[in-house]
C-alpha cells in the first residue's frame, strides 16, 4: 500500500483532508443556495467554515495531540456531515423515492421483501439481526483502530480515506434519492410489527434518536460501509478477515429483514463499494502528499 504515495512536496494536506474539505464546500455551497429553505442555514455555515478553519490550522501545526486530532478527527466530521444531512434534505427535496424504490424491489422479486420475510420471522432471530445492524458503527471502526494500534500508519491512512469517502458518497446519495424506507411506507402491509427478546425495543429506539427523520436508505450505507471494511480487514489477519465475512453477509439480510432498507438499496451499497475500492487508490495516489506522514508518527 506504501506505492499509493506519489505526490507534491510541499502540500501539508492529506488525502482524507482534501476529500472533507470538497465536501464542506460543496454541501455549504448547497446550504447559501437553499438558505431561505433550511433551518439554521446561517449557523450551518459558521460550522462548515469553523470545521473547515480547524483543519487547515491542524495541518499546519506539529506535535502528537495534532497528529492525534489528524488521525481521528474524520469521525466526529462524518457523523456531523450525517446530521446535517437530516436537516438539508427535507428542505431542499420536496418528494421522496420510497414508492419507486418499493415498486422497483415488487419488480424484481415479484413479492416486498420484507413482507415476504415475515416467513422467517422469529423473537431470537429479530434480536440477533438487530444486535448486528446496531454494531454496525464500532464493527467498521474496528478495522482502522486495529491498524492504527498496531502502528502500521500508512494502511491506517488509506483505511481511513476510504472509510470517509465511502460515508461522504453514501450522503451524496441520500440527497439525490433521498427515502426513508419500507418500515414507515410499507408499514401497513405487514402483518405484524418486529419482536424480539431482550433488547430490541431499547436498540430499536435508541437508534431512531440518533437517526433523526433521515432519508437514508439509498444507497445502503451500512451494506457499502461494511463492505469496505471488510475488504481492508483482509490485512489484517485471515480469521479477522472470515469474522467480517460472516458479519457482511448477516447486515445484508438484517438491513432488510429489520425494515430498515429495499433491497435495491443494498445493491446500491455493493455496487458503490466495488467501485469505490477500485477507484479509491488511484484517487489517493492524486490527492496524497509528502507531507502525508507514512509510516512514521
Amino acid at each position: 500500500m506504501a506505492a499509493l504515495l506519489n505526490t507534491r512536496p510541499d502540500d501539508r494536506l492529506w488525502a482524507v483532508d482534501k476529500v472533507i474539505l470538497a465536501y464542506l464546500a460543496l454541501t455549504g455551497a448547497l446550504v447559501a443556495l437553499y438558505a431561505r429553505q433550511i433551518p439554521d442555514a446561517a449557523v450551518l455555515l459558521l460550522l462548515h467554515l469553523a470545521g473547515a478553519a480547524l483543519v487547515l490550522f491542524a495541518a499546519r501545526r506539529e506535535g502528537r495531540a495534532v497528529r492525534l486530532f489528524r488521525d481521528w478527527y474524520p469521525l466526529p466530521y462524518v457523523t456531523l456531515c450525517y446530521r446535517e444531512m437530516a436537516i438539508v434534505i427535507p428542505a431542499v427535496r420536496q418528494t421522496t423515492a420510497d414508492r419507486w424504490l418499493a415498486e422497483l424491489d415488487f419488480a424484481i422479486w415479484h413479492a416486498h421483501p420484507t413482507v415476504w420475510l415475515e416467513r422467517l420471522q422469529t423473537p431470537l432471530l429479530t434480536e440477533a439481526l438487530q444486535v448486528v445492524y446496531t454494531l454496525f458503527v464500532p464493527v467498521v471502526l474496528l478495522v482502522p483502530f486495529l491498524l492504527w494500534r498496531k502502528r502500521r500508519y500508512a494502511d491506517f491512512r488509506y483505511c481511513t480515506f476510504l472509510i470517509t469517502l465511502g460515508f461522504l458518497v453514501s450522503y451524496a446519495g441520500y440527497l439525490m434519492v433521498p427515502a426513508r424506507g419500507p418500515r414507515f411506507i410499507l408499514a401497513e402491509l405487514q402483518h405484524a410489527p418486529l419482536r424480539g427478546r431482550w433488547l430490541f425495543d431499547a436498540m430499536q429506539a435508541t437508534l431512531d434518536r440518533l437517526e433523526s427523520a433521515h432519508y437514508d436508505c439509498f444507497p445502503s450505507g451500512h451494506t457499502e460501509l461494511t463492505l469496505l471494511a471488510w475488504w481492508s480487514s483482509r490485512s489484517l489477519s485471515t480469521r479477522l478477515f472470515a469474522a467480517y465475512s460472516a458479519y457482511t453477509i448477516c447486515i445484508m439480510l438484517a438491513t432488510v429483514y429489520l425494515r430498515y432498507h429495499y433491497t435495491v438499496d443494498v445493491g446500491a451499497g455493493v455496487l458503490v463499494a466495488a467501485a469505490l475500492i477500485v477507484t479509491a487508490p488511484a484517487l489517493y495516489r492524486r490527492l496524497s502528499a509528502q507531507g502525508d506522514p507514512r509510516g512514521d508518527h
